[in-house]
């Protein structure tokens, strides 16, 4: 079975809600959603130590996790703008236009800030993303497998050079109704079987469908290889052509595979079995890199999952290697040549430059719920620093009242294996290794990630 869509303007991928009306419902719907209990609410708390720039203390002087600075600018370098104290060091306020006024309300955030932040981790960090196809279609050749519905989708595309194909894999259950939500992982292993009975930790899709979700998995490989030589070889070079250098802003893997996601998105949205309105993208360490970046540019997503992402992720840029020897931005640009464009390269031994950090893509998500899965024994990953930008995230959704990060307090370190969940962020701090583990799913499947 073949369907196809109309392409769409390119500013519809980044659409936000703009009216008040509209944000308020949003905020209605998000408050009123179930789930675990709050073990506790950062935004609301007395005890820890956030001063906002009025100097009222969100949390008190024991224990500051971020504050803003007295001055509203970096010491370290003027360029960077406003700024605020993460764990004793400057970082750029999410919270301040590039002109230095204050972000007051949603509707400010909405019209102009997210857009400021948008190009400025296009142009410095993540790359121009690769365009709407021109064209695109999709093959659907359904079977009943293992008890659930699978279908596997060929999404093909067409760009200015030419067309391809990349494979998307998609579980129902067979209950008779819509799931619950659908999971979307960006699956940059490669390793998600035909049959839910093959299932792994890494991606169980047995135990997601008897839970009642729908599980889709995009092979990130067939959108961009993870390889230096061949990563332009699959969807890049259909928007570029292949016997140029890709411009130094041009998106490389992390983006592709980011962009791969929106077009799996864009499927979703006509596929009947599923409700486009409980999405949730999600990756594990490089491809939780990408989840992360798809879900602050597609605000189609309901919830945006980043699992053990590290750097150029969730962890703060200007945290180093964190004292723990974690990957840091000269590392990851070294290592993996080809995931990020040549305009991040130019940081690598400059962080404190760069003008914005990965708390302020956290708080791109808002108000969608945005969740972040670390563990304690991962230090490649820096699990505090991951830790540090969920904090620091929740002063975006504080604009939509929607602050609380359901930690019981902002100072590292918080319980292992304990779920924490706010009105629109949650967070969990497994213990063990760096992975992708069956506990990590039940948290996620536990979360009650899509309420309403």
């Amino acid at each position: 079975m073949r369907t196809s869509i109309c392409p769409r303007r390119s500013d519809r991928l980044h659409a936000v809600v703009t009216s008040k009306t509209a944000w308020l419902v949003v905020v209605a719907v998000l408050v009123a959603g179930g789930g675990f209990a709050p073990q506790g609410d950062v935004a609301n708390r007395s005890g820890g130590g956030v001063v906002t720039a009025s100097g009222e203390s969100v949390f008190g002087d024991s224990g500051s996790a971020f504050r803003e600075t007295a001055s509203g600018s970096s010491a370290e370098n003027d360029s960077v703008g406003p700024t605020i104290s993460i764990d004793g060091a400057a970082y750029p306020d999410p919270l301040r236009f590039t002109n230095g006024g204050p972000v007051g309300s949603p509707e400010m955030w909405e019209s102009t800030r997210r857009g400021e932040l948008l190009a400025q981790f296009r142009e410095h960090v993540y790359g121009q993303s690769l365009p709407e196809p021109t064209e695109q279609t999709f093959d659907v050749a359904p079977a009943e497998v293992g008890g659930v519905t699978r279908k596997t989708v060929t999404i093909n595309v067409t760009g200015p050079e030419g067309s391809g194909s990349f494979p998307l894999k998609l579980f129902v259950p067979k209950t008779g109704a819509k799931p619950r939500g659908t999971f979307l992982m960006i699956d940059h292993r490669g390793s998600v079987p035909d049959d839910p009975g093959g299932s792994s930790d890494y991606a169980p899709v047995s135990k997601i469908t008897d839970a009642g979700y729908a599980f889709a998995s995009l092979d990130a490989e067939q959108i961009a290889p993870d390889d230096s030589e061949s990563y332009r070889s699959k969807m890049i070079d259909l928007f570029h052509p292949s016997d140029q250098e890709l411009p130094d802003d041009a998106g490389r893997t992390i983006s592709a595979w980011a962009w791969g996601a929106s077009r799996a998105m864009d499927y979703l949205q006509t596929d009947p079995d599923i409700d486009p309105e409980k999405v949730a993208v999600i990756g594990h360490s490089r491809g939780g890199k990408a989840s992360l970046w798809a879900g602050a540019q597609d605000t189609r997503f309901a919830a945006v999952i980043t699992n053990n992402s590290g750097s150029t992720g969730t962890k703060p840029a200007r945290r180093g290697d964190g004292g723990v020897g974690a990957e840091t931005v000269e590392r990851v640009n070294s290592s993996f040549p080809h995931w990020f464009p040549q305009t991040y390269k130019e940081y690598g031994d400059d962080v404190s430059s760069l003008p914005v950090d990965q708390h302020q893509l956290l708080g791109l998500v808002a108000p969608r719920r945005v969740v972040v899965g670390s563990a304690a024994g991962d230090t490649n990953a820096d699990p505090e620093g991951e830790f540090l930008s969920y904090v620091a995230a929740s002063r975006v959704y504080e604009l939509y009242g929607l602050g609380g990060t359901g930690l019981p307090s902002p100072k590292w370190k918080p319980t292992t294996d304990t779920a924490f969940r706010g009105p629109a962020m949650s967070y969990h701090l497994r213990s063990g290794e760096h992975g992708l583990k069956s506990q990590d799913w039940d948290t996620y499947l536990n979360g009650d990630l899509f309420s309403r």
